[in-house]
């Protein structure tokens, strides 16, 4: 089974982590237009695509995870006295550096993964140095993507590529043409998720492609960016870009985190999502199954992160699980 995750170096490694088990043949599409913290230092003195969620997908995904390589990629170096190192994850250096030895991103990146024995296929989506910008309901135009997630602004309309040059990077056309299995999410879903599906060749391809196609809808709204939004708000952005149809089925997390752990992200404007029937009735109307499922990891609660908003991710066993379910409805049906 060919299954094409498309994402960021969180929830897309989240689903390839948990598909691992079920098949040798995983591609990762992902989300190289960030310009924030360490990523975009790196970025600006470098000029390529942003390293960040693709060196946490090859140190999440190495074949030993614990090895000096694979820590030493996610170390942030402590450098109190210089803003611009400080904090700064070496991994995004080393892809840097290897850009300028041999030339090309890409080739940075095989020789990482080779690095490091990655069992998969990861891709950025693209291979140019581009940047998203975010219309918002306004008519303001918001430039790069650190500014597109700030907060406090008015409501996000509409995500697209800076550069309309920029074209998908072309063995992730040839991966969705050819996959069994398209997850697309959970991620940030204008600075990840739309960030990818912004380049329309990536879409063109999703809608080409016989692969079952799923969305998994993000556990909690995320400020800057889902201020408010709903299940089927964060379902219908998806479809803006993909087009009515071409979505087979959207999983919404049923797991309930407690009271407390709710209350803990409510105080930093997260909310958790839960499909009520009202939810549910609004993504049916939209010509996509919805699938309810204990897929969330509401035990491990709410962790410290360096620069960055912490929500509650999925489960990458309970998420493969529901997707290997899936799967087999679809082919029982086909048969």
């Amino acid at each position: 089974m060919k299954v094409v995750s498309i994402g960021g170096g969180l929830g897309a490694v989240q689903v390839m982590q948990g598909m691992q088990r079920h098949t040798s043949s995983l591609t990762g599409i992902i989300a190289v237009t960030d310009t924030g913290r360490s990523t975009g230092i790196v970025r600006e003195f470098a000029q390529i695509p942003a390293p960040g969620d693709i060196r946490n997908a090859l140190a999440t995904l190495a074949l030993d995870d614990d090895s000096l390589l694979t820590r030493v990629m996610q170390h942030r170096i402590a450098a109190p006295d210089d803003p611009k190192l400080d904090g700064m994850a070496f991994g995004n250096l080393f892809i840097a550096a290897l850009t300028q030895m041999s030339g090309s991103f890409i080739t940075a990146i095989g020789q990482i993964s080779e690095f490091l024995d990655v069992q998969a296929n990861i891709y950025p989506v693209t291979e140019e140095n581009a940047h998203i910008c975010a219309e918002l309901v306004d008519g303001t135009i918001v430039e790069q993507e650190f500014n597109v997630r700030q907060l406090d602004k008015a409501a996000i309309k509409r995500i697209f590529v800076q550069n309309p040059d920029a074209t998908a990077y072309g063995p992730c056309l040839d991966a969705l043409r050819e996959a069994d299995l398209i997850t697309i999410g959970p991620g940030s879903l204008f600075t990840t998720v739309i960030a990818c599906l912004a380049f329309k060749e990536i879409t063109q391809a999703i809608r080409d492609s016989g692969a079952v196609k799923v969305y998994i809808c993000n556990t909690t709204t995320q400020p800057g960016q889902t201020d408010g939004y709903t299940l089927s708000d964060h379902v219908r952005q998806v479809i803006s870009y993909l087009g009515i149809g071409v979505l087979n089925y959207v999983v919404l997390n049923s797991s309930e985190p407690s009271a407390e752990l709710m209350e803990l992200y409510a105080r930093e404007r997260v909310n958790v999502l839960l499909p009520t029937p009202h939810e549910v009735h609004n993504i049916l109307t939209m010509n996509v199954t919805p699938v309810k499922a204990d897929v969330a990891d509401t035990k491990s609660g709410k962790r410290a992160l360096w620069q960055k908003q912490d929500t509650i991710r999925h489960s990458p066993e309970l998420i493969a699980n529901t997707l290997m379910e899936l799967m087999g409805e679809r082919q029982a049906v086909l048969k």
